[in-house]
């Protein structure tokens, strides 16, 4: 059965129309989401808004306050004077009215005449209409209309403001007005650009600073006779040396422990591995024996996580086949560790360093064999090539995985889970945090997500990888 077209002799919708309509509301829409968010976030802006608002109101509050202040001061100043010049002009164009003084008159000043009577009736600008008596009644609330003479012959004089020569005049005032506003503007936009573009090396600065980069302080502008903005950077800048120093002696307290505890654990293995294999004896033995390797790995995680972390960390790369390793690296697993391979043959050979390499394949697949339970689907590792050249590296078990609020936190030292407390489970918390910082070393990714059932870690590896070069 053939699909439903419309209805013959209708019309087909026009093939632009609508979209045009729609990309224009659109284009519209997102121009006044970002004024909004402009005016919401951007202190700039607000502040020349400010300046914009205030500009505006001084000059309402002076052009209404000027005319209302003449308005006020028209009856005891200015109307007697005008009364006594339309007298005056009134009695140069004589009685009876003479028509040509009064055309002299609209030629010499920019006023408009208008006689009417029994004998003449003329205008100065016949085209222009009758003069607004409610305006005049504004001028004169009481007494004659200051503008009309009545002569003595009967004759009625009109006098007024002849639009016309303002009709000629080019009407620029206001487009001087406008322009003069816009440029104050501008002057005063950057001005304040100027004076807040202190926040933008604070912020940089800050970022730099939470990144763990403290090489480069912020830039503070007349150190000698800093403003506001500057005794803010320079706190800044104190407050991140203080936090560097922290962190190298921190740093540098973990290594030392480290390096000192390597000689004691290594002669108390060698004074195990001596004690007698008797039945009374063997399980204190091999219980210490584990101890010891626990700690033996603890100490070395922590001096490799140290080195790791540094933003020179030193690696030694070459040019690596990740399908070969990774094969390598699952033949190595203790008897009876299940794991299902999915690795391409085809991978792009990037330079990588093999060991850290090694140490990340091994810690996944560590901890997903750790949280496989007794009986399950073995945790699979699959490696791909990616759009970009790359690779990617995936590591999935079927565990319990991990509570949503809880993923965040993964990869992070010393961090485990609820269902991770136990250290015969759990371990110490430093593997997936090796990972990160191998992963992040070569200038790839870490995510974690949970695969319902279980936990997947992707590693995503760039093809120019962070050690190259």
């Amino acid at each position: 059965m053939s699909a439903a077209g419309p209805p013959q002799g209708a019309k087909a919708p026009s093939g632009g129309s609508e979209p045009r309509a729609a990309g224009s509301v659109g284009a519209k829409a997102h121009w006044h989401r970002r004024a909004r968010h402009a005016l919401a976030h951007s202190l700039r802006v607000r502040l020349v808004a400010m300046f914009l608002l205030l500009a505006l109101a001084m000059t309402a509050t002076f052009v209404f306050g000027m005319q209302y202040a003449l308005r006020i001061g028209w009856r005891d100043a200015a109307r007697p004077l005008v009364v006594d010049y339309v007298d005056r002009l009134a009695a140069e164009i004589g009685t009876p009215p003479d028509v040509e003084r009064a055309r002299a008159i609209t030629q010499r000043l920019p006023v408009s005449v208008r006689i009417s009577g029994p004998t003449v009736n003329w205008r100065s600008n016949p085209g222009e209409p009758d003069y607004d008596a409610q305006r005049e009644a504004r001028w004169s609330s009481d007494g004659p209309r200051f503008f009309e003479r009545t002569l003595a012959d009967g004759h009625h004089v009109r006098f007024g403001l002849n639009v016309q020569v303002w009709h000629d005049r080019p009407r620029f005032i206001g487009w001087a007005t406008l322009g003069i506003l816009l440029l104050l503007t501008a002057i005063a936009y950057a001005r304040v650009r100027r004076m807040l573009r202190p926040l933008d090396d604070i912020r940089a600065g800050a970022l730099r600073f939470g990144a763990g980069d403290f090489a480069q302080p912020i830039t503070v502008k007349h150190a000698h006779r800093p403003d506001q903005l500057g005794e803010l950077a320079a706190t800044i800048n104190t407050m991140g040396a203080d936090i560097h120093q922290m962190l190298e002696a921190k740093r540098a307290l973990l290594l030392a422990i480290s390096h000192e505890l390597r000689s004691p654990l290594t002669r108390a293995r060698l004074n195990t591995e001596l004690l007698p294999e008797t039945p009374d004896v063997q399980p204190s033995r091999e219980a210490l024996l584990r101890d010891l390797a626990l700690m033996r790995d603890l100490v070395t995680d922590l001096l490799e996580s140290e080195r790791l972390s540094s933003r020179h960390a030193a690696l030694h790369t070459e040019e690596v086949d990740l399908s070969a390793l990774v094969a390598d690296v699952v033949g190595s697993l203790p008897a009876g560790a299940a794991v299902q391979q999915d690795v391409s043959t085809q991978l792009p050979h990037l330079a990588l360093d093999a060991t850290r390499m090694r140490l990340l394949v091994r810690n996944l697949l560590d901890n997903a064999l750790r949280f496989t339970p007794a009986g399950g689907a073995p945790p699979v590792i699959s490696a791909q090539p990616d759009a970009t050249g790359g690779v990617q590296l995936v590591v999935r078990d079927f565990g319990p995985g991990v509570a949503e609020e809880q993923l965040s936190q993964l990869g992070q030292p010393f961090y485990r889970p609820d269902t991770a407390r136990t250290r015969e489970g759990g371990g110490v918390g430093l593997g997936l945090y090796l990972c990160r910082l191998v992963a992040q070393a070569h200038g790839g990714t870490f995510t974690v997500r949970n695969a319902q059932p279980g936990l997947e870690v992707v590693v995503s590896l760039p093809r120019l990888a962070a050690g190259q070069g």
